[in-house]
């Protein structure tokens, strides 16, 4: 059973995703955080239950990223993991791979980024090329 957003609160959370979403993209990432975080805290108790709290921390983590801040970037991404859609999801686990990597845990980072590279949509494509 998939749990539903009042239509509301999804709608809140949208916006706020879409202002943080264009201040990332100017490079505002602390104005963009600042939009995703106060995007999370409309999620309902137990927020890790919800999908788009894995979206959120995905963003979070992003901004962390571009921020060359990876300590925190880590432990965003570790979160989202643990959210819905979140293990096995490719981009986070490039996205902890990175982070292990720059904070030079090597073998961590070799971990998250073969996670990664199993989970990515390469698969499909190499499937594809030799059945042609």
């Amino acid at each position: 059973m998939s749990l539903v957003l009042d239509p509301g609160i999804h709608k809140k959370i949208a916006v706020l995703s879409k202002e943080g979403n264009e201040l990332s993209s100017d490079h505002h990432y602390s104005e963009a955080r600042a939009k995703y975080i106060e995007a999370i805290k409309l999620l309902p108790d137990h927020f890790s239950n919800w999908e788009a709290a894995t979206w959120l921390l995905v963003a979070i983590g992003d901004t962390h990223f571009f921020s060359d801040n990876f300590e925190k970037m880590m432990k965003s991404f570790t979160n989202a993991v643990q959210c819905p859609a979140g293990l096995g999801n490719a981009y986070i686990h490039l996205r902890l791979g990175q982070a292990y990597f720059e904070l030079n845990e090597l073998d961590k980072s070799a971990d998250e980024l073969t996670r990664a590279y199993m989970g990515g949509e390469w698969k499909f494509l190499w499937k594809m090329t030799l059945s042609i």
